[in-house]
């Protein structure tokens, strides 16, 4: 282990391979329905809370994890010498962010760095990778919590949703926002912007065209592109993914495109079918 350890949430969507080759930390959010809470990631699967939510008709509620279970995490990390850094899911959509604070003031200062992303899934991904390896390399915590609190600004995230419905039942958009979409088949392209999401553009027809338009955005920044890792992550829509890497592989120089799979707290208030592109100018 590298003098500090890199710590997110589950909402990251770090792949399994990434997490073991840099010791990782994730502190799961939570999935609740009616009859049950469950760890994201841990304790349940993006394809079973599709599977409750078409038989049921209810979207679960998701939550932060607590300043105990952040406690917990951290303290065998302290206790064994080392520092920490957690970058955390956009504390404009969770309280994930402040209660990792109020974690890491428990411990003695400077032990613990807390950094929020102002982003999500493979958005955050970018920069706990950033990370990690600034801590492989011997970095300090302090320095490379400096480091993200900067990287963060340079993050560009947008994806494509295939229905309203997730968003109208987590209170993301209105019923009329919600009809009005499903009537005229409209698919908006999000972005995140300040920590928040907001609508870029909507497209009227068939998905592919949306994907197309966030594919359009990011080629336009091409040349600004960080070559070292662009993120593709998606939720069960493997054709949009696979369509996206074949043409950024082709039009744009990033030495390492990944494919990642969106976990339960993303799929819970995007659905299924939905894919993002995220990369740093």
């Amino acid at each position: 282990m590298s003098i500090v350890k890199i710590f997110s949430d589950s909402t990251s969507d770090l792949p399994q391979g990434w997490k073991d080759t840099y010791d990782i930390g994730i502190v799961p959010l939570y999935v609740v329905f009616e009859n049950g809470t469950f760890k994201d990631g841990v304790e349940i699967t993006p394809e079973e809370v599709y599977r409750r939510v078409a038989a049921g008709g209810a979207l679960p509620k998701t939550a932060a994890p607590s300043p105990a279970d952040f406690i917990a995490a951290f303290q065998p990390v302290i206790s064994s010498g080392h520092d920490i850094v957690y970058i955390s899911l956009s504390s404009a959509l969770s309280s994930t962010y402040q209660n990792a604070l109020l974690a890491a003031g428990e411990f003695p200062v400077g032990r613990v760095h807390v950094v929020d992303s102002e982003t999500l899934c493979g958005g955050i991904a970018l920069l706990v990778m950033k990370a990690a390896r600034a801590a492989a390399a011997g970095e300090s915590a302090a320095n490379i919590a400096a480091m993200i609190t900067e990287a963060r600004n340079r993050v560009e995230s947008e994806f494509v949703v295939d229905t309203l419905d997730y968003l109208y039942m987590g209170g993301r958009c209105s019923g009329m926002q919600n009809f009005i979409g499903s009537l005229l088949k409209i698919r908006p392209v999000l972005r995140l912007v300040d920590g928040a999401i907001v609508p870029v553009a909507r497209i009227r027809g068939k998905k592919e065209k949306a994907v197309e338009q966030m594919l359009h955005h990011a080629l336009a920044n091409a040349a600004d592109m960080d070559k070292e890792l662009l993120i593709i992550a998606h939720t069960l829509a493997e054709e949009d993914a696979k369509m996206l890497e074949t043409a950024l592989r082709a039009q744009t120089s990033v030495k390492e495109i990944a494919v990642i799979h969106a976990g339960c707290v993303i799929g819970s208030h995007c659905g299924p079918a939905t894919v993002g592109l995220m990369y740093m100018r």
